[in-house]
């Protein structure tokens, strides 16, 4: 065995944010250090090495210090870089106040469950001063993913970039790139992000909003105190560059543009598409979308920017827009461009259905791929929000959502409640009882007007902890309806342990007799969160071939905690290869 600094430590990268990449002669050599590989003479896979460090830190932003948590004491956290077919290796030491797991958005985990991460659903969580180590395997994705806590309402600050390289000696189905840059996209709250969603929590009403977005970690120029450490990008003229978009935002889906650049599509969710181009992005909370820029316009800056996409009407939203720069370094531009104001793009209304329809419907696979058309399971999910009536005996300053309700929201009129003393991949691992019941309903118990005027009756979700259980190798159809109860609106929805095909979507309500006549069985696009469209539907399929517990959920995360979540229990299949591996000796207990 022979030791290896991994990529991600010794490759140039342009600065991105307030703290410098990594260096590998920073790094003490620890089997756990924040860059360290080791490569088998055998094969060109790597195991990388890394330790994070939950801990708070003081992080200034909108003129006031918060002590913020972070990883490493970074803001954004590290970006991760592998290849196809390397291990991750993480060690994760919780030094911050709160309990904290790390999820690897996106990753298939296969038959590595106890890997993914989200809090009571794969793991108990890793307590303040406890270490957990997550090790998984990177098995034929190659693009941009990302990593964030999955406890609460941490990942507002806990999060960062995985960059999967194709195999070494393989290359980008497109011309190689000159440079590549993480362009991360979040929120920030000029508070603790963590007493936002306890308030809610306790008075039932919707959180607030927040206060600013982000680009990699900064505001930008538009926000007080913020224009001084703005994310600038350099790159030359005549460039042809990729930019690894991500929305790492908590509660909501952002256009994102170049001024006077346009932006081809070629990948999403760490899976190529047939190219094509666009002025602007849209990707709900969770989404990734890798896109190349030329750099062919006259030396200068320009602004990259982004803002809400706010489908549901009615409802608060942050109406700011953050900003970074694109500067074009050549040698007339080096000492005049910084006197240059940025050219400003131009940005869709923030209701722009139009826009956000015509961009997500573009995505196709470069080939004609297998989608499953023999369907084992067909699904039929609603998902949306609801009222809770103040329980009987509470205090009115409980019940502060609309007309003295509280907030609820649910999937098939079921609010999904996190049990607290044991995981359910660990109670389904060990057949412990009484943690989850596999009643959970496979259409609507109800059928009404999904997207029309809804009675008050059918407002009110009940709560319980149901999952549904699929046998291995089962094919998969589910069609993610929108309601229109209390509000419609755009919601990501997120698969853990899997990648699914989305053959279709629409608007009103599905229609079985016509609307499948619209699925895309030849290339549709392979993604891990598709956004169901404001008073719409969705169509996605998967080949149940991943045996675990996997969350299912909204990822605009103040509907995670209203309830917007399910779960599907995949059973082992007849050999080793097809079940569920066996938990860590370091599994954290609750």
């Amino acid at each position: 065995m022979q030791w290896a600094w991994c990529s991600a430590s010794v490759k140039s990268q342009p600065k991105v944010g307030p703290f410098p990449p990594l260096k590998a002669d920073s790094l003490q050599v620890s089997p756990y250090d924040s860059c360290f590989s080791t490569r088998s003479n055998y094969s060109s896979a790597k195991t990388h090495y890394h330790e994070f460090v939950i801990q708070a830190t003081p992080v200034k932003r909108l003129c006031k210090t918060h002590n913020t948590i972070t990883v490493n004491g970074q803001f954004p956290g590290p970006t991760l870089e592998v290849n196809n077919g390397d291990t991750l290796v993480v060690k994760v030491v919780n030094r911050a106040r709160y309990n904290v797991t790390i999820h690897w958005h996106g990753v298939r985990q296969m038959r590595t469950g106890w890997a993914d991460g989200p809090e009571f659903v794969t793991q108990c969580p890793i307590r303040q001063g406890k270490s957990y180590t997550y090790r998984f395997t990177i098995q034929g994705q190659e693009g941009t993913l990302w990593w964030h806590a999955h406890s609460s309402w941490l990942r507002a600050t806990v999060y960062g970039a995985l960059i999967i390289q194709p195999k070494e000696g393989e290359n980008y189905p497109f011309p190689k790139p000159k440079r590549e840059t993480p362009i991360l996209l979040g929120e920030w709250w000029d508070t603790n992000p963590i007493d936002i969603v306890r308030r809610a929590t306790r008075t039932g009403a919707a959180p607030n909003v927040s206060d600013a977005y982000t680009i990699n970690g900064q505001p930008g120029d538009l926000y007080k105190c913020s224009k001084q450490d703005t994310t600038i990008v350099h790159m030359d003229s005549g460039e042809t560059n990729l930019l690894r978009v991500i929305n790492a935002g908590l509660n909501q889906q952002l256009f994102f543009t170049v001024a006077n650049h346009k932006l081809t599509v070629v990948g999403a969710d760490a899976s190529y598409v047939k190219p094509f181009t666009t002025s602007v992005l849209m990707l709900g909370p969770g989404q990734t979308t890798d896109v190349l820029i030329k750099t062919d316009q006259p030396a200068a800056r320009y602004y990259m920017a982004a803002r809400a996409y706010a489908s549901a009407q009615g409802a608060p939203f942050d109406n700011t827009t953050t900003t970074a720069i694109l500067e074009y370094k050549t040698v007339s531009c080096s000492s005049n461009c910084v006197k240059i104001k940025p050219v400003f793009p131009s940005l869709p209304a923030y209701n722009d259905t139009a826009t956000a329809t015509a961009f997500t419907t573009k995505f196709r696979s470069p080939r004609k791929v297998e989608v499953p058309t023999e369907i084992d399971e067909n699904l039929f999910f609603t998902v949306g929000l609801g009222l809770q009536n103040c329980p009987r005996g509470a205090r009115s300053r409980n019940c502060q959502g609309p007309n003295g309700t509280r907030f609820a929201a649910s999937m098939n009129n079921v609010s999904f409640v996190l049990p607290s003393n044991f995981s359910l991949l660990q109670a389904h691992h060990q057949g412990i009882p009484g943690i989850f019941s596999t009643d959970f309903p496979a259409v609507p118990p109800v059928k009404f007007d999904y997207t029309g005027n809804i009675t008050r009756s059918l407002w009110q979700p009940i709560r319980g902890t149901k999952l549904y259980k699929l046998r291995y190798g089962s094919r998969v159809q589910v069609v993610l309806q929108g309601t229109s109860i209390f509000t419609a609106e755009n919601h990501p929805i997120h698969l853990h342990g899997y990648d699914f095909y989305i053959i279709a979507e629409g608007f009103g309500n599905f229609n079985a007799k016509k609307d499948t006549a619209k699925f895309n069985l030849v290339d549709p696009p392979l993604r891990n969160t598709a956004s169901v469209p404001v008073n719409g539907w969705t169509v996605i399929r998967f080949v149940a071939d991943n045996p675990g517990v996997w969350l299912m959920h909204c990822h605009l995360d103040v509907h995670i905690t209203w309830g917007l979540a399910m779960a599907f229990v995949v059973e082992n299949g007849v050999s080793e290869l097809e079940s569920l591996e066996v938990p860590p000796v370091d599994f954290p207990v609750c």
